[in-house]
């Protein structure tokens, strides 16, 4: 290995290889891992990457499982994927069954394809790659495929970082973006805004107040708020959807004493969620709307049983375009394709709200997958899109983790 380009070309997926990766990602969509409910996914991955051959596989106490490669004294480099998948909805507008698997026409069709079970197979082969080399890594890889991200972003890695005391210096998030880099997002905090009124009798609407009025109040504010939000040049706007209403009373002949109001905020940069907070409820006594505000909490059992709160708040992060961790992903990534990948930010949220948002860790994102395509009946991701980001992930760690 004279040089990185040698050393590429080392860890590129045979065509045997290659054919196993599709495969193992066909199985992961099969297998269903609706948040909560990860642990028959979580098994599999354990028992497909002990048969790969990597020794050091274990669960943790929330249900993620944890791949180390290497026992070098230098960097840890953490990739992480998240297990769970939202639900698959109505079954119109799936072309193929959602936990069929399907291949055809060069991609793999079904729930998780794109988010993100074609990086976390991508991620699996691309570490094997590096299985012949482990004694050399001058540090070590980790692979960390969580649990709960999709209702509750964050709340496993924190749990590895805080609780099982593994803190890398630097973290890769598989989610998708088409081949390109990511390296930043906005935040996000959902607030439940409660407005009260007075019950009455239906036939006497006079003689209470309508708390669903007092909200359409409420929803009209804020319709006009999302226009004057501030803007950051990179991540862009933040944005602020009433994403739900649920009107409350003694029954539905009866004026109802309470409306809860759900909005979705997203925080640009600059916007803190103390800040966001201060508006909304501002915004509420400019407009003399009978509301409290509060953040909602997130506090499911993971599949183990395993409980922890988290607020469901979360800062906006962007790492900055100089850093070595993005130079060192786009020159590998320059380099397995050809071409310069273009250099963005996710629209959605990762769990790089808490990697960078919180703990400051180092954080950059690249995965197989039209991130359109997520949360979608036409979720597919190419096959040779899962083939080339194996071999960017085995060509990243070894150009932070093998000695030249």
């Amino acid at each position: 290995m004279n040089n990185f380009g040698e050393r590429l070309r080392d860890l590129a997926l045979e065509w045997a290889t290659a054919q196993d990766l599709y495969a193992f990602a066909q199985r992961l969509v099969q297998t269903p891992s609706l948040s909560t409910q990860e642990g028959d996914l979580a098994a599999l991955l354990v028992e497909h990457l002990r048969a790969l051959g990597f020794a050091d596989v274990r669960v943790n106490a929330m249900g993620s499982v944890i791949v180390t490669l290497g026992a070098g004294d230098g960097p840890t480099l953490l990739y992480n994927a998240h297990m769970d998948t939202v639900a698959p909805g109505a079954p119109p507008g799936w072309p193929y069954p959602p936990f069929a698997g399907t291949i055809a026409d060069g991609a793999l069709y079904g729930l998780g394809a794109v988010d993100m079970k074609g990086a976390l197979a991508s991620m699996v082969y691309g570490a094997r790659q590096l299985l012949p080399f482990a004694d050399r890594l001058q540090g070590r890889l980790v692979l960390a495929f969580v649990v709960q991200e999709e209702p509750c972003e964050g709340l496993a890695m924190r749990y590895i970082v805080e609780e099982d005391g593994l803190r890398p210096d630097y973290v890769l998030l598989g989610e998708p973006t088409n081949l390109h880099i990511s390296r930043g997002q906005r935040g996000r905090v959902m607030f439940k805004v409660s407005v009260s009124g007075r019950a009455s009798h239906g036939s006497q609407p006079h003689l209470g107040q309508n708390a669903i009025y007092a909200a359409a109040r409420l929803i009209f504010a804020v319709q006009l708020l999302a226009d004057s939000l501030p803007k950051d040049p990179f991540l862009g706007p933040g944005t602020v959807a009433v994403t739900a209403i649920h009107g409350e009373g003694p029954s539905l002949n009866a004026i109802p004493d309470l409306c809860k109001v759900y909005l979705d905020r997203r925080l640009t940069l600059g916007e803190t969620v103390l800040g966001a907070r201060a508006q909304l409820e501002s915004l509420i006594s400019r407009e003399d709307i009978p509301a409290t505000v509060q953040i909602t909490t997130y506090d499911e059992p993971s599949y183990t049983g395993l409980v922890r709160v988290a607020q469901e708040a979360h800062p906006a992060w962007v790492l900055d375009r100089a850093h070595p961790l993005v130079e060192a992903l786009y020159q590998t990534i320059q380099t397995v394709r050809g071409s310069a990948p273009e250099v963005g930010h996710w629209p959605f949220s990762t769990d790089g709200v808490y990697t960078m948002g919180q703990a400051g860790i180092p954080t950059v994102g690249f995965g197989p997958g039209d991130p359109n395509l997520a949360h979608t009946p036409r979720e597919a991701v190419r096959l040779d899109d899962l083939k080339t980001a194996a071999h960017v992930y085995a060509g990243l760690a070894a150009r932070l983790l093998l000695p030249e």
